[in-house]
């Protein structure tokens, strides 16, 4: 009998260090894994965060080659530019923050990790900085080179993706084009197949105006822009519907049956995933040459430090990140 190969390993970065993600990466030593987790943080910062949440939690700094002892978590060490305290932002460790991401993608680039899996940063102390963010999927697009990627959120049976994301409501319609739709739409089709391993996706399509432009007197983006993109890869074999009326394509009649649902803009789509699977949803790039899943919220300020953040959406996140892994491998 063959013995079984080495585990794969799966870089989870802390995110911004003042948010409830280090206590959620914490969280990680309490369950058994099929895979060698490595937390990418300030070690110090964990070790604070654990004692204040009154947690015996080990910590083992990785070595590649090497496992960890039973038990415990391992952390892959960056510093913090000055001390983090739970709940209060500080402009100083914004460049922290994105280094973690930066050492997670080049491992995952090399080969080193077989995915990464991101704990929420928060987009405006790296902005204020003087960081140009938008978000974590812009940011590794443009890190990779990647000229267009997909947001897609995944939980309670629903694989919800964007055609715009981090994008003011007013810009939005310019940002729905022909062009733009049908990459959005090829790249969402073919991760389908490839990641997830669906050989003919059906994928439910809303139009941007209510009622989905009820023929043309709420808006013509829909006869002008979605549809014609729709028929034309109709014709290719996509099996797409819509244009459809937001308010009714995530009714459990039209779900039905449907692999993905993409959604013009950001609310569109996720106050619905959030509602239906907050606790448990996750946050996957599509189009990326690396596999990277995330938690679906925020870095809850609020919550820090006081030992009330549900980790369940993280957990997800790496359950999934490893299934997609082991499908590229």
């Amino acid at each position: 009998m063959s013995s079984p190969g080495p585990l794969p390993v799966i870089a989870v970065t802390s995110g911004e260090p003042a948010g409830i993600g280090p206590e959620l990466c914490l969280t990680l030593a309490a369950r058994s894994w099929p895979a060698r987790l490595v937390v990418l943080g300030d070690r110090d910062l964990l070790a604070q965060r654990a004692r204040q949440l009154g947690l015996a939690v080990k910590l083992a700094d990785f070595r590649a080659g090497d496992s960890a002892p039973e038990g415990a978590l391992e952390v892959l060490h960056e510093p913090l530019d000055v001390p983090a305290v739970a709940g209060k932002l500080d402009l100083r460790n914004a460049c922290y923050v994105v280094a973690l991401l930066d050492r997670a993608l080049a491992a995952c680039q090399a080969g080193e990790f077989a995915a990464m899996v991101t704990a929420p940063v928060h987009k405006g102390v790296i902005n204020d900085a003087g960081m140009p963010f938008s978000g974590h999927t812009e940011y590794l697009a443009q890190r990779t080179g990647t000229p267009r990627v997909v947001m897609m959120l995944a939980g309670a049976g629903l694989r919800v993706a964007l055609a715009t994301t981090h994008l003011a409501l007013a810009d939005v319609p310019a940002a729905i084009t022909r062009s733009e739709l049908e990459t959005t739409l090829r790249i969402l089709h073919g991760d389908l197949q490839g990641k997830f391993g669906i050989a003919k996706p059906r994928i439910l399509v809303a139009g941007l105006n209510p009622h989905a432009g009820e023929g043309g007197h709420m808006g013509r983006e829909e006869i002008e822009v979605i549809a014609p993109v729709l028929s034309a890869l109709r014709q290719e074999g996509m099996d797409l519907i819509g244009p459809l009326p937001a308010d009714t394509l995530f009714t459990r009649g039209v779900l039905e049956g449907s692999d993905a649902q993409l959604a013009m803009y950001h609310d569109q789509g996720l106050a619905v995933l959030k509602y239906a699977a907050f606790e448990d949803g996750v946050n996957i790039t599509l189009g990326l040459p690396i596999v990277r899943t995330s938690v679906d919220h925020g870095t809850a300020l609020d919550l820090a430090g006081r030992g009330r953040a549900d980790a369940r959406s993280l957990h997800a996140a790496i359950d999934c990140a490893l299934a997609l892994a082991k499908r590229k491998g």
